[in-house]
């Protein structure tokens, strides 16, 4: 049961990503977002506390999970903090570069996601944005 809730959760989490992006992030909370698309050249951002929305429900249901032998629960927390991890490989160090780590991939799928970003920040601002998921890219971005 927990393998399925780690799988679970891990698929749902591109959609709970997508959905906070576009209407917490571009919208009440744009403040905080906002040095993501206006950088201010600093190594951290306010933006990067948007984690946190993702990191404790992960961490309750980690903990309530091993704390009640609920495998459900533990798997579902384990299921969005393999998704944070991912989101960080993808989001920070792939298309952001903040660490130089994958630095010369000519994989077309990263290509693609990467493309999809860049559209994402033309705008630099709250309005009018496109491409809000991450790892689900749209076929137009894996041509050339």
């Amino acid at each position: 049961m927990g393998v399925l809730a780690f799988f679970l959760a891990f698929g749902l989490m591109e959609g709970a990503a997508w959905s906070a992006h576009k209407y917490l992030m571009h919208g009440f909370l744009w403040r905080i977002h906002e040095d993501h698309h206006q950088p201010t050249g600093h190594t951290f951002q306010k933006n990067d506390l948007f984690f946190l929305i993702f990191a404790i429900p992960s961490w309750l249901c980690i903990m309530l999970g091993l704390m009640y032998a609920i495998s459900f629960s533990t798997g579902f927390g384990l299921g969005i903090a393999a998704y944070g991890i991912v989101y960080f490989l993808v989001h920070d160090v792939l298309i952001h570069r903040r660490f130089k780590w994958f630095d010369n991939t000519q994989n077309s799928y990263f290509r693609a996601i990467r493309k999809a970003h860049k559209v994402h920040h033309k705008n630099q601002f709250k309005e009018d944005g496109e491409c809000f998921g991450m790892l689900i890219v749209p076929f137009k971005y894996f041509k050339s």
